[in-house]
């Protein structure tokens, strides 16, 4: 199940809040755990099973970890050591195992068959991360062990963030399983939020996301230096409104179930270095790796060239976290040495120019990276990527490109607006200006749920990214 369908909106979640709302409050943590086991069993019933399998090893090995933690460290860091690697194995299995074993069979004389219709779990590679943070945090002494296997379950089967994040470290949401406070404003502000991530998502997201899918079947039968252009930008700003339109859902849930989770996205198209922009987008994935992974390896503490390595390792495993395929590889190892080299030299070169140039500069560098994400292979990857300087094509435009380009300019103009803070500021500074108008706040969002309603019921395309994750 996801929350841009007619289900969730009209069925699932106004059934949940009732539920929530109306029984004692010592239900409600049972309400919202057993509500998440349905969300999610919805999709996939089979993999329900290896989630539940995941939580239960991992409340177990936390016991063992606290019973150790004092008197014997040593035990207590090896049953942590057995619990990442358990919970990391589920990961591996259903996500990397295929990929593995088709570089593997390559090998002269090994044979290693690929598991036909190994299907990856939706949402594991979150909810596996969830895991961990309680593991490792729990082994460092950062938080207290959960004795209560519904609350540890309710933390990492919460529904709002379970699918696509953003992803909630268990210290963070600890004492807010127990001790959060519903309010009438924080649910206010959280369906407002809500409203507004599903406007982003079904009114630009997935239009900006039919309009990308036009200009790459364009550059398979027509191939122009516009279209692939058009193509880079268009899926660039799809993604970013589908997935932080899907993390602004997930935290406007929260808020109405009490919650307050992790900013995940500031304006990263505002970004001026790529360092900068890794700061603004999935910041809750960036920060995992910094405390889990950055730090851990010594971080920057260690003189300039191990500081380098780390960056470099980091960077690899995010582009593996984000799909077993070389592309993904590529994409991370692009993003470590653009890091690598704006930590060397880059930065300082930036500093002294514009900030246009310095945000141009961004914008056309994540372009060229996003064409890795997007891409099947490196094949279609080289390929576009030569179109976009006239490598491969027919010339610089078509009839078919420019009559689009023209039909979608509005779309687009709009999109790039929103992707900036102006928005917001101008409802800010409008409504601090003029308090009677702050009644339009919650029309707007009526208007905007009736129309992604809308939307929904006359289409059934609805991509999400990050939902493969």
């Amino acid at each position: 199940m996801v929350f841009s369908s007619l289900l969730f909106l009209f069925g699932f979640l106004p059934l949940t809040l009732a539920a929530y709302y109306l029984l004692p409050r010592r239900a409600r943590n049972p309400v919202l755990f057993f509500a998440s086991l349905l969300f999610y069993a919805y999709g996939e019933p089979v993999y329900l099973f290896l989630m539940l399998l995941s939580i239960t090893t991992a409340f177990c090995f936390g016991l063992r970890i606290e019973k150790y933690l004092l008197v014997n460290p040593k035990k207590a860091k090896r049953t942590a050591i057995a619990s990442i690697l358990v919970t990391l194995s589920f990961l591996f299995f259903f996500k990397y195992y295929n990929f593995f074993a088709g570089m593997i069979s390559a090998l002269p004389g090994i044979t290693l068959s690929p598991i036909a219709g190994l299907m990856l779990p939706i949402g594991i590679s979150f909810y596996t991360f969830q895991i961990l943070s309680y593991t490792v945090d729990l082994w460092r002494g950062e938080c207290a062990v959960q004795r209560n296997y519904l609350l540890f379950g309710t933390y990492v089967t919460l529904f709002p963030q379970l699918i696509a994040g953003p992803i909630v470290r268990y210290r963070e949401i600890d004492r807010q399983l127990t001790e959060r406070k519903e309010t009438v404003e924080g649910f206010a502000a959280g369906a407002i939020r809500f409203c507004a991530g599903l406007a982003k998502k079904m009114l630009l997201g997935d239009l900006l996301a039919s309009g990308y899918e036009y200009y790459q079947t364009l550059l398979a039968l027509h191939p122009t230096v516009d279209a692939a252009w058009l193509a880079a930008i268009l899926f660039s700003l799809h993604l970013y409104f589908d997935f932080s339109g899907y993390t602004d859902m997930a935290l406007g849930l929260g808020k109405m179930f009490g919650f307050d989770f992790p900013e995940n996205f500031h304006y990263p198209y505002c970004a001026t270095s790529i360092t900068d922009f890794w700061r603004r987008w999935h910041i809750s994935l960036s920060s995992w790796f910094k405390e889990y992974v950055y730090i851990p390896l010594g971080g920057n503490k260690k003189g300039k060239l191990t500081t380098l390595r780390n960056l470099l390792i980091v960077w690899l495993l995010t582009g593996f976290w984000h799909g077993a395929g070389w592309n993904f590889i590529l994409w991370g190892l692009y993003y470590g040495v653009l890091l690598i080299l704006e930590k060397l030299f880059l930065s300082r070169l930036l500093e002294k120019l514009p900030r246009l140039f310095r945000h141009l500069y961004t914008i056309l560098l994540t372009l060229f990276g996003f064409l890795l994400f997007s891409s099947s292979g490196f094949i279609e990857a080289g390929n576009w990527f030569s179109a976009l300087f006239g490598i491969g094509t027919v010339g610089l435009s078509s009839t078919l490109s420019s009559y689009q380009f023209l039909h979608m300019l509005p779309l687009l103009a709009i999109a790039c607006l929103g992707a900036t803070p102006l928005p917001r500021r101008v409802t800010t500074r409008l409504f601090a200006a003029h308090p009677k108008l702050s009644f339009l706040a919650p029309a707007v969002c009526l208007i905007a749920l009736f129309l992604s309603s809308a939307y929904l019921v006359d289409s059934s395309y609805s991509p999400f990214a990050y939902f493969n994750f």
